[in-house]
């Protein structure tokens, strides 16, 4: 008798593979989707003060620094240092956010929403490095500039729907508050993503352009798109001293009445350290303050939304295995 073909079974990703033999605890999971939404914030500020230290062309081109190096060299001085360095934290944000995709993609019973969400930032995160290469093929357009900034944002937004929805069930969700009240919150996200979209034009007309060289602004004046600017802060200001006000009218359970007043707290800050930063002519250190406050702000706006509205767990949970160890089962 002829023995069989030899047949080869299906081929498991490694994600699969380790998804298969390790359940990460929930403190894990949280754990690693936060990672990824401070590691946002790392590349953000320190974005920043790759254009407030004149370093967005220390690396004159992309994906390389110089022509024939991938490396900043001792010729590039400390600007290429600096815009090195931040070129490698992407490398340190890319790990955050493989490692919240395998936290996420390893829970029991699978999460297919939250793992979408996981792998959205990797594709950001890819997108926005590209958007930088051309940044610096286009030697620091403002709009691009904005762009990148921008997509950011995006990222900081997904990481911390992301990591919120980690503390939650997969169940539809469940109102929390009165329609009018997420309504204002909705209020809320709108007019403070417009404040952030509004900041890129003050800094793609304002005086740090990012690098030394002749590098080409917005076409207004950027005290007028100051003032814009500040409308749109003294706007979110005042729809959250409305939401803050409107929840102990409605007896908002407490950790909505704390995202409220965390959120107002960093608006608050935010608006302080702007109008010193103007009335300063803008000084390197409270722009770069100013940035990461404008993380922290968005982060508060985006907790509040998702903190209306509740989901509960619609399937019965899987016992963690011990985490820092894959079963050899």
């Amino acid at each position: 008798m002829h023995k069989p073909r030899p047949t080869i079974g299906p081929v498991q990703t490694p994600l699969a593979y380790i998804a298969q033999r390790w359940t990460p605890s929930p403190k894990i999971l949280r754990r690693a989707a936060l990672s990824a939404v401070l590691m946002t914030v790392v590349i953000v500020v320190t974005g920043g003060a790759v254009r407030l230290t004149g370093s967005g062309l220390g690396c004159d081109t992309w994906p390389k620094c110089t022509d024939d190096s991938l490396f900043a060299t001792p010729e590039q001085g400390i600007h290429g240092a600096i815009e090195f360095g931040n070129r490698m934290l992407t490398y340190v944000l890319s790990a955050a956010v493989g490692w919240a995709i395998i936290a996420v993609r390893s829970v029991k019973p699978r999460r297919r929403g939250l793992t979408r969400l996981a792998w959205l930032q990797f594709w950001i995160v890819l997108g926005n490095a590209v958007i930088g290469g051309l940044t610096v093929w286009a030697g620091l357009n403002p709009w691009s500039v904005a762009g990148h900034f921008l997509l950011a944002n995006a990222l900081l937004t997904v990481a911390t729907v992301t990591w919120v929805r980690t503390g939650e069930g997969d169940a539809a969700p469940r109102p929390r508050v009165p329609r009018p009240v997420r309504k204002l919150s909705w209020a809320i996200v709108v007019v403070s993503a417009v404040l952030i979209a509004l900041g890129t034009s003050v800094t793609g007309s304002g005086k740090h352009a990012g690098d030394s060289s002749d590098v080409p602004r917005m076409p207004w004046d950027w005290a007028a798109a100051a003032h814009v600017h500040a409308i749109a802060a003294w706007v979110v200001c005042a729809l959250a001293v409305a939401m803050w006000l409107v929840l102990r009218v409605v007896d908002a359970p407490d950790d909505i009445r704390t995202r409220a007043r965390d959120l107002l707290l960093v608006v608050l800050a935010q608006g302080l350290i702007g109008y010193v930063q103007y009335f300063t002519q803008v000084p390197e250190v409270l722009v770069g303050v100013h940035m990461l406050g404008s993380s922290l702000m968005w982060i508060a706006v985006v907790r509040l939304a998702l903190s209306l509205r509740e989901r509960e767990t619609s399937d019965a949970p899987v016992q963690a295995r011990p985490d820092g160890a894959l079963s050899t089962v």
